[in-house]
């Protein structure tokens, strides 16, 4: 019994960088049941390495771009972060007495600090990946797909 996948095995390589494509959308079906058509590509300019296409795109407007969208988050997540977790062990450590005021029961504020740690840990993940997939994937994801259109063919 044959198994008909209907790709040819050589027309797909682990190498290739548009493998991944579908996920982001490009080479699914169109409708028709064949794939949609991937952009041809261009061929490498002579003379440029591969160093020289890394270096234009990193001081492009659009790496740029992708770069302080990610500080605009991270910095301050990191620093709001880094200021409740030293609030925390600055408070265990210099007011015991109030770490140890019962809130209901046998939980006292110390136990709820620290069960906050892990909450705002949690919170900060959601966050980060939501920014992360609303502000920069779709951009980062571009500048992948031109950079390595540019480099196609260039060996490194």
């Amino acid at each position: 019994m044959e198994k008909d996948d209907g790709l040819d095995a050589a027309e797909v390589r682990l190498d290739d960088p548009w493998y991944d494509a579908l996920a982001s959308g490009w080479g699914e079906l169109d409708g028709t049941g064949a794939p949609a058509a991937v952009p041809a590509q261009a061929a490498p300019e002579p003379g440029r390495s591969a160093a020289d296409i890394y270096l234009e795109v990193q001081s492009s407007a659009a790496f740029q771009e992708v770069r302080s969208r990610y500080r605009r988050f991270v910095v301050p997540a990191v620093c709001a972060f880094f200021a409740w977790y030293l609030a925390y062990v600055v408070t265990a450590t210099t007011a015991p007495g109030f770490m140890a005021r019962p809130v209901a029961g046998a939980v006292n504020v110390a136990m709820v600090a620290g069960l906050g740690q892990f909450l705002s840990t949690f919170l900060l993940t959601w966050a980060y990946t939501r920014h992360a997939r609303l502000r920069r994937d779709r951009a980062a994801l571009d500048l992948r797909w031109d950079t390595q259109e540019l480099t196609r063919g260039i060996s490194r």
